[in-house]
């Protein structure tokens, strides 16, 4: 019982976090850019042509992602999608500066990686949005 409660709090933070960073990227909600100048940035970071696209893929995969992996139905499909935005963020934004997170290297995006894996491999727990037996 206590392992499903924790897989629930691992779950929804997480899940809740991306939701966040998807609705910033997409609707510019919780003090985020949009589309549009979240896609400015991302074209100045060297992601062209495209950066809106770009942008709003990313939006799609952080909320879609976050609300499977919280809601623990599909989650290997929801990890995969955070997975993946992760990579992106490590290799397009912070390994140059190294690993740690103070120098805004990738320790966050790798710590993010490694549980929502272990998520999917052990599976959601007990408490889920939708039972899959």
């Amino acid at each position: 019982m206590l392992a499903d409660i924790g897989l629930l709090i691992i779950r929804v933070v997480i899940g809740l976090t991306f939701i966040g960073h998807g609705s910033q990227k997409l609707f510019g909600w919780f003090g985020g850019a949009g589309p549009t100048k979240t896609g400015e940035w991302l074209e100045s970071i060297g992601l062209h042509p495209g950066g809106k696209i770009w942008a709003i893929l990313a939006g799609l995969f952080e909320f879609a992602g976050g609300l499977l992996f919280g809601a623990g139905f599909l989650t290997p499909i929801g990890a995969a999608l955070i997975v993946i935005i992760m990579i992106d963020a490590i290799f397009s934004v912070h390994i140059k500066n190294g690993y740690w997170i103070d120098k805004n290297g990738f320790e966050y995006c790798f710590v993010l990686i490694a549980v929502t894996i272990s998520v999917a491999m052990i599976g959601p727990g007990k408490y889920v949005l939708f039972y899959q037996p």
